[in-house]
């Protein structure tokens, strides 16, 4: 008999974190490592990287202090005040070592290509400025994923960074209104600045 608990698939709670100032260990510095920690360091992570060899991008930014690199294997003390780790190599031994050590110590862990070895996912993600349209099938199809984030690109254009830009603006100067004048001004500005699509067509906002 199946168990119907065991077969269920999990349910993944969606969420942005802010990563400025905290810690991430990345495990391996070969290519596809230097893309994990490209975007840690675009949020403001405090990247340390742990790896004997790596590659140039990953080098340089070791060399400009962008990122610290303890040239050696894995140990599980790289562990200890870490946000989140993620192990990016060929060896299925030290992912598989990174991953009970994260465990043990409370610390997310992402080992890439291997889902159930993942606390967390990479989403698809489309960025408009300070718009994130994130989508993310849970690991099962990153591909699908991948044409979902196509498809959102070209409905969601260059036109939505600066638009969002002047919703912030706007909504700045509502908070400072009374609550009654600040729900009606704020119909009434968000009416008007809705962005236009690249064939010249107004959106909406319901």
């Amino acid at each position: 008999m199946v168990s119907t608990v065991a077969s269920s698939p999990k349910i993944l709670f969606p969420m942005m974190i802010k990563l400025a100032g905290r810690k991430c260990v990345v495990v391996g510095a070969g290519k596809v490592a230097a893309a994990k920690i490209k975007g840690l360091l675009t949020c403001g992570a405090k990247v340390v990287v742990v790896a004997p060899e790596a590659v140039r991008r990953i080098r340089t930014w070791a060399s400009r202090s962008k990122v610290v690199w303890q040239r050696r294997r894995f140990s599980p003390r790289d562990l200890r005040g870490v946000f989140l780790a993620i192990a990016a190599t060929d060896s299925p031994s030290t992912h598989e070592s990174v991953f009970r050590s994260c465990r043990a110590q409370n610390v997310l862990c992402n080992v890439v290509d291997d889902p159930e070895h993942c606390d967390f996912f990479y989403p698809a993600v489309v960025r408009r400025g300070a718009l994130q349209i994130a989508i993310s099938t849970g690991g099962s199809s990153p591909a699908l994923a991948a044409r979902i984030r196509r498809e959102l690109s070209r409905q969601f254009g260059s036109e939505w960074a600066p638009f969002v830009r002047r919703l912030a603006a706007e909504r700045k100067k509502l908070l400072q209104l009374p609550p009654s004048a600040q729900r009606q001004q704020l119909v009434k500005h968000l009416s008007t600045l809705l962005p236009s699509s690249p064939a010249g067509q107004s959106g909406s906002l319901k």
